[in-house]
């Protein structure tokens, strides 16, 4: 048995939310939805453009209430409707650091969710930091969508 080893940073969250994995997935995958709670606390998601399926992209553009502006893309390897989201992910600022987002949605109950989002192959512990500082605030605005 060989077991995997991390030869870069990475970082994991886990959620349970109020919301059924189709619910919840569809949050993930439908720019309107997503605009109503990507980003974390102080950040206002201005456009955003999604293609769920394997090839496709997403784009999302943030504004900081300091002004600064923030833009994401990356390609969807692996859509598996209401399981599971893989995709790459790089700021336009840094096209170069490229990593990778795995979503899981398991079912818990009659109507919630285990989310569980991986991001790996970030670029140093800063990366980690700024990251999970960024996922942790976009989950937060994600349950109080389905409070």
């Amino acid at each position: 048995m060989h077991e995997r080893v991390a030869t870069t940073p990475s970082l994991m969250i886990k959620r349970r939310l109020n919301a059924t994995p189709a619910e919840v997935f569809e949050a993930w995958t439908d720019a309107k939805l997503l605009m109503q709670w990507f980003g974390p606390e102080n950040v206002v998601t201005q456009e955003v453009s999604v293609d769920a399926q394997v090839g496709g992209g997403f784009r999302v553009v943030m504004r900081e209430n300091t002004g600064e502006r923030h833009e994401v893309r990356g390609t969807y390897s692996e859509v598996v409707a209401n399981e599971k989201l893989v995709f790459s992910w790089s700021w336009i600022t840094t096209p170069e650091r490229v990593s990778r987002v795995s979503v899981t949605f398991k079912p818990d109950g009659a109507a919630g969710t285990i989310l569980t989002l991986l991001h790996e192959q970030l670029f140093d512990e800063q990366a980690v930091k700024g990251h999970t500082h960024g996922w942790t605030g976009s989950l937060a605005k994600l349950e109080a969508l389905f409070a």
